[in-house]
């Protein structure tokens, strides 16, 4: 039984529908119902549920508010991943961990791999990062994937923002100088599953890992793939303007090359993701098919 901390959230929510999809036994629990960061909470969620991998998809994902709310993001990105570490010490069990690029500062020219110096730019990154270093203190059994630029059908997320502001503009201002790859709930919750599958099998994964869509793009070419995708639905076709990082301030510094290399996951657990693109594509019409279908 896998129990994954964090179920109400974009990602929690694609775990779920998954998991139950592939038949794999899984139990989540949103944050009202376990707070990673309350020792006794976890404490007692996983004697009840009694899993045999523990999976952290709780955060703080609120970039430009973490600068302002240092203490709530580092509360659910480095105490609650501690806590849980320290639980699955106690009980023999193995942690998945999801991370992100921002602990990145952005300043590398090609994809980051997992052995390159971290070096966050804001609160957000910070917090994060301490996360992962409070797992790998308390836990050896430990998987911890970084991803980037992550969209679904849940949730709020780029992908969501960028459909609502297409059919209220007629153009969108999109910043054209920060590049990454942007990573699907279903992908990356397929990828969590496959490392779970791993364990289960016996095999001596534990580390650290990339994993993200595949290919590159700037936020704008993200924005201006979504715009595309959403046209035959709703026959609306705003332009997609690029600007400068400058041109949008913004409360938090962002790392301008977010771009993840995923070949140490691909080598080592068979799982690629799909081409952003495609995974755009794929998610656009999730959530318009339905919506603009005619009775």
């Amino acid at each position: 039984m896998i129990l994954v901390f964090g179920s109400g959230g974009q990602l929690g929510q694609e775990l779920i529908e998954l998991a139950h999809m592939a038949d794999v036994p899984l139990k989540g629990l949103t944050r009202a119902q376990a707070d990673v960061a309350d020792p006794a909470q976890v404490e007692q969620a996983m004697a009840k549920i009694r899993p045999s991998i523990v999976l952290n998809a709780s955060a703080y994902t609120k970039v430009d508010l973490a600068e302002t709310e240092e203490e709530a993001a580092f509360q659910a990105n480095a105490t609650g991943p501690e806590i849980l570490a320290r639980a699955c010490a106690v009980a023999g069990l193995p942690l998945i961990h999801v991370s992100t690029d921002y602990v990145f500062d952005g300043s590398k020219s090609g994809a980051y791999r997992e052995s390159d110096p971290v070096a966050p730019l804001g609160v957000y990154g910070r917090s994060k990062l301490a996360g992962e270093e409070a797992i790998r203190r308390h836990l050896p059994q430990h998987v911890i994937v970084r991803t980037s630029w992550v969209y679904g059908i849940h949730g709020a997320n780029f992908l969501k923002t960028i459909l609502r502001l297409a059919g209220e503009r007629d153009e969108l201002r999109i910043v054209a100088d920060q590049s990454g790859c942007p990573t699907s709930t279903a992908d990356l919750a397929q990828a969590l599953l496959t490392v779970a599958q791993a364990w289960d099998e016996g095999r001596a994964v534990s580390g650290t890992y990339h994993f993200a869509g595949t290919g590159v793009t700037t936020w704008h070419g993200f924005a201006a793939c979504i715009v595309k995708a959403q046209r035959p639905f709703t026959g609306r076709s705003p332009s997609v303007v690029p600007i400068r990082t400058e041109d949008y301030p913004t409360p938090a510094r962002r790392p301008a090359n977010s771009e993840l290399d995923s070949g140490l996951f691909d080598r080592t657990f068979g799982y690629t993701a799909r081409p952003w693109q495609s995974a755009v594509d794929a998610t656009v019409t999730r959530l318009l098919s339905q919506r603009h279908t005619t009775p």
